[in-house]
């Protein structure tokens, strides 16, 4: 047998195909499609997905302001962040952070989903939300897609 048919090939910069994707976040529970949603920023729905490389595509979402939120995680659920002086702690709940900008939400739950290095934030970079139906990446044909398809 030849083992040298076996080899295992890595993506890298020059070899990855990165597409544009639309995603239309209505009526979608929050944590279920920013897990979906970062798996898609990651590659990982990619034959060729390589863990250590920006092979993911980039990913719009419409509508963020029609998420969902199951139980009483809208007033229950409190989100933390800091000044960076003395006794600067602030809280938040999603409701709050709906209400004031939703493309914070969506993107707050998603960046939480993505490695916590250099690599996550360049992934982050390829996230773009829209709080209504209309978006301003045209120019990139993007393809619409289903996250509920999706596993």
């Amino acid at each position: 047998m030849d083992t040298l048919s076996f080899k295992t090939i890595s993506a890298n910069k020059a070899t990855v195909q990165k597409e544009w994707v639309v995603v239309d976040a209505t009526d979608l529970i929050l944590g279920r499609m920013g897990s979906k949603v970062a798996k898609i920023l990651r590659g990982k729905y990619k034959p060729s997905f390589t863990p250590h490389v920006d092979c993911g595509d980039n990913v719009i979402i419409i509508n963020a302001e029609k998420v969902k939120l199951t139980g009483n995680k809208w007033s229950d659920r409190i989100y933390f962040r800091h000044t960076g002086f003395p006794g600067g702690q602030r809280e938040t709940t999603p409701e709050r952070l709906l209400k004031n900008s939703p493309e914070k939400l969506v993107k707050k739950v998603v960046k939480g989903m993505l490695p916590k290095n250099k690599l996550g934030a360049q992934l982050l970079d390829n996230l773009y939300v829209f709080s209504g139906a209309e978006h301003t990446m045209a120019a990139q044909k993007p393809k619409t897609i289903d996250l509920n398809a999706l596993k």
